[in-house]
């Protein structure tokens, strides 16, 4: 039999659901026996405000778990014997980030991230649903991907999608880390995957100066912005108390268009204006009002500083060597077969322009980047700034 029949269809293998006592010990005994354990989760970012993990889906030496956090479980001797376990995951970094957050869970041996080692091999379709039909030439199914997995009782159809999105992680390692291996770039995977870990245990708070500059903030006026950051700041305050995601009370495209009518027309009542959601009601519309209200009646030197990023700074002397150097690393990434991205993106280059830096170890602080990566481009790096 071949890899492919190996595997079952999604449809025909079983799983646990573990919501009960005796299922998780039974699941922790088989945890603790395990060489490695594919893990995956699900949140309910999509439909709350306050996000947190819903479902812990869990595949291991070809047996399928679905734990239920909602279930008032004692999850402390499971998290503990995971955390001692290698990992399989795909794009984990949202994954050990949500865990962390909701149980403190930090993994302390090796990850193996199947949409890094993607990437490092230069496949176009990252995606697992995509990797899993180039491996093996099975489709997986998309129903789920939107549900609210915060809600009980889950459906069979929801589980089904769920155990899918580790049921062929192992596998998929077992291919990938062959192929890796094949071009020389287990290094390379192991440094990303490290670096990913890491990141996901960071806080990364945002600046609450920064939190409301949605996207399209950057071809606004000064004006304008007062009145952005009022609607955003309103929308927040609804969101948090309703525990309802931003976009479902009001989303950034409809914000920006209200905006722009707002300050070309001040003191015209807003029913006037362009029409609003239905759930634009009650002291939900009163406090729009007064957002708008608030904006229109700011000084100018309240109103919000434009920020420009980088990228749209004057690039003045340093032009000239930021696209020779973007000319070079994208000739490296092509030989290489991998995205220009991948090998470092085009902000890594400008700021290590910019800092001109003088060794590897510079390269990799003033880009930002990892010392695999500052390895391949450190000649192309110094070819360009010695042009300059």
């Amino acid at each position: 039999m071949n890899e492919i029949e190996s595997l079952n269809t999604p449809e025909s293998e079983g799983y646990v659901y573990v919501r009960e006592r005796a299922a998780m010990e039974t699941l922790i005994e088989h945890v603790d026996r395990a060489e490695r354990v594919a893990l995956d989760t699900e949140a309910d970012s999509l439909h709350n405000y306050f996000e947190k993990v819903c479902l812990v889906q869990l595949s291991l030496g070809g047996e399928h778990y679905v734990v239920d956090p909602l279930a008032g479980l004692d999850l402390g001797g499971f998290l503990e014997a995971l955390a001692e376990k290698p990992l399989i995951v795909h794009g984990g970094d949202y994954d050990l980030r949500m865990m962390r957050a909701s149980m403190g869970f930090r993994p302390r041996r090796d990850v193996f991230d199947t949409m890094i080692a993607a990437q490092l091999l230069g496949i176009e379709q990252i995606g697992l649903a995509a990797l899993v039909e180039r491996c093996f030439n099975i489709a997986l199914g998309k129903a789920g991907q939107k549900s609210d997995w915060s809600r009980r009782p889950l459906s069979e159809k929801q589980l089904l999608y769920a155990v899918n999105d580790t049921r062929f992680l192992e596998p998929l390692a077992d291919r990938l880390r062959s192929d890796l291996a094949e071009r020389v770039r287990v290094d390379w995977h192991g440094e990303s995957c490290r670096a990913m870990v890491e990141s996901s245990g960071r806080d990364h708070a945002r600046d609450p100066e920064d939190a409301w500059r949605i996207k399209g903030a950057g071809r606004l006026t000064r004006r304008q912005m007062a009145y952005l950051r009022e609607l955003w700041c309103w929308r927040d305050k609804h969101a948090r108390s309703a525990n309802l995601p931003p976009f479902k009370v009001f989303g950034n495209q409809q914000i920006l268009e209200l905006l722009q009518w707002a300050e070309a027309h001040p003191g015209v009542p807003l029913h006037q204006g362009p029409k609003l959601p239905r759930n634009i009601v009650g002291a939900r519309l009163r406090t729009l009002e007064e957002a708008i209200t608030r904006a229109a009646g700011m000084d100018q030197t309240q109103w919000p500083e434009v920020r420009r990023r980088d990228r749209d700074a004057p690039r003045n002397d340093c032009s000239e060597q930021i696209n020779a150097l973007r000319a070079e690393c994208a000739r490296i990434a092509q030989e290489l077969g991998i995205a220009a991205s991948t090998l470092a993106p085009r902000a890594a280059l400008e700021a290590i322009v910019r800092s001109r830096p003088r060794n590897l170890d510079e390269i990799m602080e003033n880009g930002r980047l990892l010392r695999w990566q500052a390895e391949l481009v450190q000649g192309a790096v110094e070819k360009c700034l010695r042009s300059g």
